[in-house]
Order: structure tokens, then sequence, then C-alpha cells
């Protein structure tokens, strides 16, 4: 069974570091600002301790080093924990991704002892996140972090609102960037969702909003808020 107490000490080691090497090719890379920062990871821990979290989601693994603080924050709400992340760029990634990441996400997780924690899905979020629906999968929290043009942050975001249970958290990083941040908009506008939190400046804000409703997927065709 994996500790709070393992994963903590790999989360500190790699800020500590602030680089990470991957097995690999054993090439060395700089964790910032790749990587959220540590204060919005507590707030993220946070937040999943605070709802109670079970059934986690997430849009772009990266380093894992988002996904320590998570996985910390379901190891707190106990045993029965586990976490989906999709991210195309893990291993060969796809064309007109600068960013390789050597697969070394998965050995953060594994150094952290919770790989076995995580259902780790090697492809775009905007793909696998509709095919959970339609298994009727559910969750608690979602961290989207994924593609940050606004066509891709706003399929995660519809997606994960009717994935969510009623009234679950949404954490959203980076949304200095204007196309997450209108995609966020919209939600706020015309679904009912209700910003809880946020924070950071500059690079990396983030804010938490509470999905509305399920029926507000259902509302009236002529019904639109301008955002």
């Amino acid at each position: 069974m994996p500790t709070i107490e393992q994963v903590r000490e790999v989360r500190e080691r790699l800020a500590a570091a602030g680089t990470v090497v991957a097995r690999e090719d054993r090439v060395s890379r700089e964790l910032f600002p790749v990587a959220i920062g540590v204060e919005e990871g507590l707030a993220l821990r946070d937040w999943v301790h605070r709802e109670g979290a079970l059934r986690t989601l997430e849009t772009g693994l990266g380093y894992a080093f988002s996904t320590l603080f998570i996985l910390e924050g379901l190891l707190t709400t106990g045993p029965d924990g586990r976490h989906v992340v999709a991210d195309p760029y893990q291993f060969s990634g796809l064309p007109m991704h600068t960013t390789t990441y050597a697969g070394v996400g998965l050995q953060t997780l594994e150094e952290a002892g919770v790989r076995d924690l995580v259902e780790f899905y090697e492809e775009e979020s905007q793909t696998l996140l509709p095919r959970l629906l339609a298994e009727g999968r559910s969750f608690d929290f979602a961290f989207i972090d994924g593609n940050h043009r606004f066509e891709g942050v706003f399929l995660d975001l519809i997606y994960s609102g009717r994935l969510l249970k009623e009234g679950g958290i949404i954490f959203v990083d980076d949304t200095q960037l204007p196309g997450v941040r209108r995609a966020l908009d919209f939600c706020v506008a015309n679904l009912g969702w209700v910003r809880e939190d946020g924070g950071g400046k500059g690079m990396h804000e983030w804010l938490v909003v509470r999905t509305g409703r399920r029926d507000m997927f259902l509302r009236p065709f002529t019904e639109f808020v301008d955002f």
C-alpha cells in the first residue's frame, strides 16, 4: 500500500532539485515552468482532500508533479482512491509538439509507489473523455492541464462537467491564457458553474470551479449568455 510519506518525499525531492532525469534517455529536464508550482500543488491536494474525492481525473501528465499532489490528496481520503489521466505526449508524442517526456511521468509515479493507483491513457483527452462518458464512468474531481488551445480546453471542460458528479470540482490550470479563460467563462456564464477559489500570478494562474446542475446541459436551444 503506497504511503503519503513516500509520495511527499518524491515530490519534495523533485521540487528541491528542479530537474528530473528520464531512465529512457538519461536527459536531465527542467521541471519548471512546465510543472505547476508548489503553492498551486498544495491547493490542488487540499481540494481533493476537502471534497473527499475517490475518483479523480486529469488531462496532461507531463512530469507527473501535479499528479503527485492529487494522489497525496487521494490517499488522505482512504485506500480506495483511483486516478485517471490522459497524455498523448508521454512517450512518442504527436506532430507539432516539442516537449518530449520520455516516460518520465510514469517513472515518477513508480518511484512514489503510486503507479498502481493510476489508470493511464496515452491519447488525447478529447478522444478519451467522450469514451469514458459512453462507458458510464463517473468522477468526483477533475484537474484540467492538457491542450491549452480554446477548443481543447473547451472540450475538456464540457466532458469533465458531464463526467463529474453534480456539484463536483474542476481545478483549471493556466487560466492566464486567453483560450483557457474564455472556455471557462462559457461554463460559468451558461452552465451555472461557480468560481470557488483561485491563485497564482503571471504563469500558472489557476481557478477552481464547482459544476452546476446536470440539467443545464439540456437547457433550451434559445438560451445563450454571451461570454
